[in-house]
């Protein structure tokens, strides 16, 4: 019996199997996938092992889920999030600042559910705090130091545990988290923030923190916003890409590497379809099936085949048929058409899933055509990949 099916049968009845060598998961693995740094138990497979390449998720199915998203920087605070169909969440890996939301702050290297959350259409993660939209308002837990929990209430050296509300907001679409901060698309095409601000990450003008939410001024018609770790991108109706928070690794692509409090154009950058925020690096997908890239690069992962930091969007070349990308620490992530994963950038703990720890300026396969992938997630500011 190979170890591949072991390990599917394992996950299947919800045991875990410690890979002492990588395996590449066959393209008919039903499991949610995970590999890269798992010093927190991120992965989710029983360990605190690094894995080089794709490893499934304790009974994790793929069909059973709608979204996983991952947060966390560095020692014993990376952690995943995922949503079930049946609008449950389930978190595992580091819990020090409670943001597994299951009461505790013990790290778990497996899934279990977020507790009483139930009715959730969407989730995002933080670098130590999550959030996920129920009805139409926000629920947050984890760490409040800098009012990134939105419940109005002091910050507080005390983590919430469990999911907690967020104040004076509804009809939210959707949530991203930033490092410390969180933004909201509501139904009417406007975009809210609160938590950090000491980049303009809140995008109000200021740079005050915030423990409620407030309106980001002169934003409508915005259909779909996602936060880096210390800034945001929001795709409008026309869309055109608009950024605002820290720029100073051209993270707002409007060709300077200065902060924004307030939203600024991305340059040369039309006909956008998805926009992509990595920590310090962002990705656009255009009408055409092109790939945009900008922002910080020392690992070569905006693939331009540099290590040159771009403040404004540069072609990503020999990428096409991408259906969906995703940003890491310091490594991107694509999925084509065809269902295989492709990555590139920094690789010293596995993040690119290909086996190795070589970093590459290119595209290399983590996964191959037929996978079943169709959507990506990494850690907030760290080196963890999810396919699923």
């Amino acid at each position: 019996m190979t170890y591949t099916l072991i390990r599917g049968l394992a996950a299947a009845l919800g045991l875990a199997v410690l890979a002492t060598t990588p395996v590449h998961a066959e393209p008919r693995d039903p499991w949610v996938r995970a590999w890269g740094q798992n010093n927190s138990g991120q992965l989710g497979n029983g360990s605190t092992l690094d894995q080089l390449t794709p490893t499934a998720v304790t009974g994790l199915a793929r069909d059973d889920v709608t979204e996983v998203t991952s947060g966390g920087w560095t020692t014993h605070q990376v952690f995943a999030l995922a949503l079930l169909r049946d609008g449950t969440v389930e978190s595992w890996g580091g819990n020090v600042n409670g943001q597994l939301g299951d009461g505790s702050t013990a790290n778990r290297s497996f899934p279990a559910a977020v507790a009483g959350l139930h009715g959730v259409s969407d989730i995002a993660a933080g670098l130590d705090f999550a959030a996920a939209v129920r009805d139409g308002r926000v629920l947050a837990w984890g760490n409040d130091a800098y009012g990134q929990l939105g419940n109005g209430l002091p910050d507080s050296a005390e983590p919430a545990t469990r999911p907690v509300a967020v104040q004076s907001l509804n009809k939210v679409r959707t949530v991203s988290a930033g490092c410390q901060f969180a933004v909201a698309l509501r139904e009417d095409g406007t975009v809210w923030a609160w938590g950090r601000n000491h980049e303009g990450q809140l995008g109000d003008g200021t740079t005050t923190d915030r423990s409620t939410p407030r309106r980001v001024p002169g934003l409508t018609d915005v259909v779909s916003v996602r936060a880096g770790c210390r800034h945001v991108l929001a795709l409008t109706a026309d869309h055109t890409v608009k950024a605002w928070g820290r720029g100073g690794n051209g993270e707002l692509g409007n060709d300077t590497t200065d902060p924004s409090s307030s939203p600024v154009d991305v340059r040369h950058l039309d006909d956008v379809t998805e926009i992509f925020a990595g920590p310090y690096h962002n990705l656009a997908l255009l009408a055409d099936g092109s790939v945009r890239a900008w922002g910080a690069n020392w690992s070569g992962q905006l693939g331009d085949g540099t290590n040159v930091r771009r403040t404004t969007p540069v072609p990503v070349p020999a990428l096409s048929g991408v259906s969906s990308l995703l940003g890491g620490y310091d490594f991107s992530l694509a999925v084509l058409d065809d269902q295989s994963v492709l990555a590139w950038g920094g690789n010293d703990v596995g993040q690119l899933g290909d086996g190795t720890t070589t970093p590459s300026l290119s595209p290399v396969v983590a996964l191959p055509p037929g996978s079943g992938t169709t959507r990506l997630a990494s850690a907030a500011a760290w080196k963890t990949g999810y396919a699923y």
